[in-house]
């Protein structure tokens, strides 16, 4: 054998050889494609589909400033005063065999300079964090006295933000529901009642809700119509307490009236007036002093999409004192 046939023979098996590893040759899989954010239209807008779950989750929230002004002394502001904050909303929500689920967290944070809202210091606190399955609700949330009162910043109807457990019915045309309210933080180791009433018909709109605070022995009852009368809405309102309670506790009695008129598509004119019998000035249970009335304007102007004003001018009075005119200046950022 020569040297001719040597090599020729040698890269014949070196041939041989690498095409049967090539034939044997390990090739990596390909990348599974990336699962993207799916949107998820089944509870209306801005929700999503969490990545590998069938629950849908809302983001959303505002960055709000306000200045507050006024030519006397209340809640120990003199000429005005700023407050800053910012609220952050979760909301998920997926069908079950039950109904709809929904959880909400919402929170906030304050920043102002010895204001009304806050102390000198950021302050965060949870606004809402509740479990709603169906018509069942538990946890801190808007309550009635809360959620639902006249368009304007003026009227004072009652306020309370409780942990409470709470079923409401839905129907076509009438909602209605009941309320067990935990008021520790009102009036001790307490349980307080609610009870509402909602109804519409055609363009009016009607609502009858009642409290009564076991720790006080006292209760309230309110109302509160709308109806579409030219150009905007109004409303009209009334409560009465039958002494200090958690639910309300401004007055013996107590009416107000609002008109909300759409001037443009960005402008909102509401002006509105308060009558109120036998204010509190302290919670012992009884209601003594004088009577108080305001009436005023609130202004709500939309800048761009996401970003609105809003303007409120009021004068106030209680019987036998002087008068005071309170205003109020907002820049809100809804996202």
């Amino acid at each position: 054998m020569n040297i001719k046939s040597l090599l020729l023979g040698s890269a014949a098996a070196l041939a041989a050889v690498s095409g049967a590893q090539a034939a044997d040759a390990i090739v990596a899989a390909e990348p599974e494609p990336m699962e993207y954010v799916r949107v998820c239209d089944a509870f209306g807008t801005g929700y999503f589909y969490i990545p590998g779950t069938e629950t849908c989750l809302k983001i959303g929230g505002y960055v709000r400033f306000e200045t507050f002004f006024q030519d006397g002394t209340y809640a120990g502001i003199d000429d005005w005063d700023s407050y800053a904050r910012v609220q952050l909303d979760f909301t998920a929500k997926s069908d079950t065999e039950l109904g709809t689920l929904t959880s909400v967290a919402s929170v906030r944070w304050d920043y102002g300079d010895d204001t009304i809202w806050t102390s000198n210091t950021n302050s965060a606190y949870i606004n809402e964090a509740y479990i709603q399955l169906g018509g069942f609700k538990i946890g801190r949330y808007w309550n009635w006295w809360d959620a639902n009162d006249l368009p304007g910043e003026l009227d004072v109807l009652g306020s309370a933000r409780l942990n409470s457990v709470s079923y409401t019915y839905t129907g076509d045309a009438f909602t209605a529901g009941v309320q067990v309210d935990e008021l520790s933080l009102v009036t001790g180791q307490e349980v307080g009642v609610e009870a509402v009433l909602q109804a519409a018909l055609g363009p009016a709109k009607l609502e009858i809700l009642g409290g009564w605070d076991f720790g006080q022995d006292e209760g309230a009852v309110r109302a509160i119509g709308s109806v579409a009368v030219g150009p905007g809405t109004f409303y009209l309102s009334g409560v009465y307490s039958s002494g200090f309670n958690a639910y309300y506790g401004f007055a013996e009695a107590t009416v107000a009236a609002a008109y909300s008129f759409k001037a443009t598509d960005k402008l909102e004119i509401i002006p509105e007036a308060q009558y109120a019998w036998n204010t509190q000035v302290a919670g012992d249970g009884e209601f003594f002093g004088n009577d108080w009335w305001g009436a005023g304007v609130t202004v709500n102007y939309k800048i761009v999409e996401g970003l609105a004003a809003k303007i409120q001018a009021d004068y106030q009075k209680f019987e036998d004192d002087d008068g005071e005119f309170v205003g109020m200046v907002r820049l809100q950022r809804d996202f």
